[in-house]
């Protein structure tokens, strides 16, 4: 654990708040529409991808014919109500978030979704006003499986990669963030309870959710 901890940085997606399911509904209606079936391993496959990595991805694993300004546009229109209305903040996470200000810790968010879908997300659960910094992966050579991500939102924060705590709810990404020489929570989200055991060894610790009073004692020391 680093001796200070002068930022947090968030994952969006199964981490902040619980939106797995709409990219579940996402990639079922759009490969329904394209008659083709979805992959046993697509989630591992994508998860670490930016948005837009993504599409390339579709586009060349699968042969649509689709631009891929016309595959996001797709995705956008199929996700951007469910963002927007229908999403929550994981278990804990407003307290933790207020906890975080009032000790004076630095808050940034890093995510492979697109600036407008993150942007609906906050807004939706109230939370947007919280973070200093707002880092995509579109800002980066590559996935979140590599650090590009996570040491960008340190430099944009002023801070040390050491001195950075960072959630995450995926292996690929809590790999990421500690080539990044930063210290890694994987919290539980039931979209990659498959990942459960791994993760577990992987990261420096593994939460439940943000109401687990052992993150809180360790901000405080």
């Amino acid at each position: 654990m680093p001796k200070k901890v002068k930022a947090v940085i968030f994952d969006l997606d199964g981490t902040l708040v619980d939106s797995m399911w709409i990219w579940d509904k996402v990639d079922t209606e759009y490969f329904n529409m394209k008659g083709l079936t979805i992959p046993k391993n697509l989630k591992d496959e994508i998860n670490h991808l930016s948005f837009e990595q993504t599409a390339y991805y579709f586009k060349n694993k699968f042969n649509i014919s689709d631009s891929i300004e016309d595959i996001l546009n797709t995705w956008y229109k199929m996700a951007y109500n469910h963002y927007s209305n229908d999403i929550s903040l994981k278990n804990g996470a407003l307290d933790f978030l207020k906890f975080l200000k009032s000790n004076n810790i630095k808050i940034a968010l890093a995510t492979s979704n697109s600036k407008e879908l993150l942007t609906a997300a906050l807004n939706c659960v109230g939370v947007y006003d919280y973070f200093d910094i707002i880092t995509t992966t579109s800002e980066v050579e590559n996935g979140k499986n590599s650090p590009d991500i996570y040491l960008l939102t340190s430099k944009k924060l002023g801070v040390l990669p050491e001195e950075c705590v960072v959630f995450e709810d995926i292996l690929e990404a809590v790999k990421g963030a500690k080539l990044a020489n930063m210290t890694v929570f994987a919290i539980y989200d039931k979209y990659a309870k498959y990942q459960k055991e791994t993760l577990i060894a992987t990261a420096d610790e593994y939460v439940l959710d943000f109401n687990d009073i052992k993150i809180k004692k360790f901000f405080k020391e």
